[in-house]
């Protein structure tokens, strides 16, 4: 990424913005002239300025504004029982069955999740996007909703929210917030920045409290919304400039 904005190179300003959706090239001159358009942190007023859309980091009113998409960037429902891997040599049901000719575009998922596990997986052709988005460094929240046998008293609540030592090392959600809960069952929402594996389950299990259903339900600012489970769609440009700040890029 460029310090600088560029004034005698790259294209104007106002049709990078008209080009990502934010209306006409008027209405994006308007936006520059209110002082709500940044550029690699630096606010632009002037009509003319030329950015280059690939390099330069531009917001308005604070949103990231993703650069012209090259690659594929998709949110997939997985249903329980697809294998998290795009082909399976056992001849298991994977991501890939439900992909059709986009088999064909070099996708690959980002992270994973485990067999009996539904719920939000983020499907890419983007090598450096997915390696960034998949690295614990970059701490990117993910929220779960699961479904556990038992009544779970508010003290189990108050001790996995502060935190409990699995065989692996410590793990201390970000939240744990509960649904519901009566007779057989109780529901309760899980926001952690960790994907060890299995972690959600092996967090209720060290309680006394089975998983019976797992969803994820958000990755960051990503969710899964009203989408079917087998669905797929594209993000959305918000949700992509999103992630690109929270990795890093």
């Amino acid at each position: 990424m460029t310090d600088e904005v560029p004034t005698t190179e790259g294209i104007r300003l106002q049709k990078v913005l008209a080009g990502a959706g934010l209306g006409s090239r008027r209405h994006c001159e308007e936006l520059i002239d209110s002082g709500v358009v940044e550029v690699n942190g630096r606010t632009i007023t002037e009509q003319g300025v030329r950015v280059d859309p690939l390099r330069d980091v531009i917001r308005v009113d604070g949103a990231r504004i993703p650069p012209p998409r090259r690659h594929i960037y998709l949110v997939f429902h997985k249903p329980r029982g697809v294998v998290c891997t795009m082909d399976d040599p056992q001849g298991r049901t994977t991501i890939s069955d439900y992909l059709g000719r986009r088999t064909k575009e070099g996708l690959f998922h980002v992270g994973r999740l485990d067999t009996p596990t539904e719920g939000l997986l983020l499907i890419t052709n983007d090598g450096d996007f997915g390696q960034r988005m998949a690295h614990p460094s970059h701490e990117i929240g993910k929220t779960y909703v699961a479904e556990i046998e038992g009544v779970i008293e508010n003290t189990t609540l108050r001790r996995l929210t502060r935190g409990i030592k699995l065989d692996d090392g410590a793990v201390r959600p970000d939240q744990v917030k509960l649904i519901q809960r009566g007779g057989t069952r109780s529901i309760v929402q899980v926001v952690l920045h960790e994907g060890r594996n299995r972690i959600v389950r092996r967090m209720f299990d060290a309680v006394g409290h089975p998983v019976r259903r797992l969803t994820r339900t958000a990755i960051g600012p990503v969710r899964i919304g009203r989408l079917k489970v087998g669905e797929l769609r594209e993000l959305t440009s918000e949700e992509l400039g999103a992630l690109m700040d929270l990795a890093g890029l």
